[in-house]
């Protein structure tokens, strides 16, 4: 499970991680991320994640964004402090195991967390 201080809930800071930082995206998920270079390394990184009805019914939507929460939960270590990342899962995520979901936002991250 995500601890509750790495969640990202205000929407405010999506529409920041969203519009202003690195975003790449796979067949499955978009994963933006911002760093934000003023943070001094005692504030956590935080994720959020964007399950549209594009993905499908109710039952899907749910399941999809338990898996990315587990996935991002066990990569929490990887992300820079203070970054915020917001996940956006894809019609294609519906389909997808739990272990193609981790494949795809791993890949995604380390693109967007590789230097310019």
């Amino acid at each position: 499970m995500l601890p509750a201080s790495n969640r990202l809930r205000r929407s405010d800071d999506f529409r920041l991680a969203v519009r202003s930082g690195r975003r790449a995206g796979r067949h499955a998920v978009v994963v933006h991320m911002l760093s934000r270079s003023g943070a001094d390394g005692t504030e956590p990184a935080r994720v959020g994640f964007v399950v549209n009805k594009a993905v499908g019914n109710a039952v899907l939507r749910n399941r999809v964004h338990r898996r990315l929460r587990a996935v991002m939960a066990a990569r929490l270590s990887e992300l820079p402090p203070g970054s915020l990342t917001v996940v956006r899962a894809l019609p294609a995520s519906a389909s997808s195991s739990f272990d193609d979901l981790a494949t795809e936002v791993g890949g995604a991250l380390r693109r967007v967390l590789e230097p310019r």
